[in-house]
């Protein structure tokens, strides 16, 4: 007999997140628990880290949230982190535990496997830029041993087949996403205060990334591509939006090549209103990715793209038509992408007209999220 929705009982699905620092996985994990139906799922959350600026969010989900103490996989105490884990997960009835990033992702799934989870889901959603070779092979063993692995692009699918050796029959992909309030307007007054804090004129053409500042965002190349377009364009600003390790030699490297006064740090800027509606042309040089969220938040700002062909980035960018791609590293390639585009401004509008169609037609929230529900429900199902 088929119940109605109404009288169905809840699939009581745990989340496991390595912290509540922000970033891409980490965005992803809350936006997803903020948003997925409460009427069919009842939700639980482990954390490995339990400070950050997502704490707060993760506070008013209103849902139990679980710390669980881990000093290291080697330290004795992960025996008994361990041990707790399951023991609660088993307490608690959980039908499906999804596992969200590398550090849960090796530390959850066996013990989840051995508590008897019916499913017991691996999250892979990046490519290269792991700690070390130890936790690629350690990554490598739970992505085996999950029920399933779920990846945010077909390029990080295609690294867990000939790179991981897991069967494709147990790996689905479903990508990130942004909620309604990315495709919104940026408040006029908030950000003329803004640029007046940084710097920014009146009348700049500002051309941005929003990323955490370092190595694998790689916004040296970006300082670079820009020199000559500083130059030759008096209006050309640049604004850094992020924190990280590489904020210092970026400054310096301004310094260095005398267009400080036009390279912007933002510092963390909240996510609403959509910081890259501060942008002109937002970049993203990467030299590795998974699925970056920050591009469709760029394409969902209506903005044109200007980014790095690797890993799910070519996914999201359809080259020519929301955005330009070049290859990491090449310069002289994103000095020219960047000046056609400064050269055209009914270009960068045709470019991000198409790229919010993109953005709200294949990775708005309702879009996304009724994929996840209904892949966990056929998951749990045994489909």
């Amino acid at each position: 007999m088929n119940l109605p929705p109404a009288s169905r009982p809840k699939i009581r699905l745990a989340f496991v997140v390595d912290s509540m620092e922000v970033g891409g996985s980490e965005l992803n994990a809350i936006r997803t628990l903020e948003a997925i139906d409460r009427s069919r799922f009842e939700l639980t959350v482990y954390h490995l880290g339990s400070r950050g600026p997502l704490r707060q969010r993760y506070e008013e989900l209103g849902v139990p949230l679980h710390h669980v103490a881990l000093r290291s996989f080697k330290h004795p105490s992960a025996l008994f982190a361990g041990m707790r884990l399951a023991r609660s997960l088993r307490q608690r009835g959980i039908q499906i535990l999804h596992s969200q990033d590398i550090y849960s992702n090796i530390f959850s799934v066996p013990w989840a496997r051995m508590a008897g989870i019916p499913v017991v889901i691996a999250s892979k959603r990046w490519q290269y830029a792991v700690p070390s070779r130890l936790h690629v092979a350690a990554n490598r063993v739970v992505s085996r041993l999950a029920t399933r692995v779920l990846a945010n692009s077909e390029a990080v699918a295609r690294s867990l087949r000939e790179e991981d050796s897991v069967p494709g029959s147990r790996i689905s992909v479903i990508p990130n996403f942004v909620g309604p309030e990315a495709f919104e307007a940026y408040p006029p007054e908030a950000q003329r205060r803004l640029f007046a804090e940084l710097g920014i004129p009146d009348g700049a053409l500002v051309i941005g990334t929003v990323a955490r500042l370092s190595p694998a965002k790689d916004q040296a190349t970006l300082l670079r591509a820009v020199e000559p377009l500083c130059a030759a364009w008096p209006d050309v600003h640049v604004l850094l939006v992020g924190s990280g390790p590489t904020e210092s030699s970026l400054r310096a490297q301004a310094r260095a090549a005398g267009i400080a006064d036009r390279v912007h740090f933002a510092g963390l800027l909240p996510n609403t209103p959509n910081p890259h509606r501060l942008l002109d042309i937002s970049v993203l040089c990467s030299t590795t990715e998974g699925f970056p969220n920050t591009v469709v938040e760029a394409m969902a700002a209506g903005r044109p793209v200007v980014a790095t062909a690797v890993g799910g980035t070519p996914e999201a960018v359809e080259a020519g038509r929301t955005g330009l791609l070049v290859a990491p590293g090449a310069v002289p390639a994103l000095t020219e992408a960047l000046r056609s585009l400064i050269e055209s401004a009914s270009r960068r509008r045709e470019l991000g007209t198409a790229g919010q169609l993109r953005a709200r037609t294949l990775y708005s929230r309702a879009a996304v999220l009724e994929r996840l529900s209904s892949w966990y429900v056929a998951v749990l199902n045994g489909s």
